[in-house]
């Protein structure tokens, strides 16, 4: 089987779409472990923007109220802004968040939630981000901010 790599936007667009074929890479990996781990979907995905979902359980992801985990809601935003951040990426590059500033301002129980990423300035080596998750009616339950640093040559090498 031949392999065959394409730019992260598009092989997302075609595993979206169901046209992926076998062989098909690019150089991030998709799925990722966590995201496989926690059952995290790709709904949507544009240049320097992304949108995940997770069906929430708080019997899996509660906290002592028995509302979904705050830090469950930030791996759910942080996986957002990096698969925005990824669709810009070159092969021989990699990236790194910076920091994550939550906002809660509700909180969630079982159900989907969705969050959804978008660049807010998009610099050569430090990129800005907005993420919003939504509750399955609507609702904003938490906005997310992080700055991401894309990494090349040495500073990418093994990541």
């Amino acid at each position: 089987m031949t392999q065959t790599s394409f730019p992260v936007l598009e092989h997302l667009r075609r595993r979206l779409a169901g046209s992926l074929e076998p062989g098909e890479t690019t150089s991030m990996r998709y799925p990722t472990a966590i995201a496989r781990l926690l059952g995290l979907e790709i709904v949507a995905v544009a240049e320097r923007g992304a949108t995940i979902r997770i069906e929430a359980d708080v019997e899996l992801h509660g906290n002592q109220q028995g509302t979904v985990h705050g830090g469950l809601l930030c791996e759910l935003a942080d996986a957002a802004i990096g698969t925005a951040h990824s669709t810009i990426i070159q092969p021989g590059e990699s990236f790194t968040s910076l920091d994550l500033d939550a906002r809660f301002v509700r909180p969630a129980w079982s159900g989907v939630l969705v969050a959804s990423a978008r660049c807010t300035h998009p610099g050569r080596t430090i990129s800005h981000y907005q993420c919003e998750i939504r509750r399955d009616d609507g609702t904003s339950i938490a906005s997310v901010t992080s700055a991401v640093m894309t990494l090349r040559g040495a500073q990418a090498a093994g990541r």
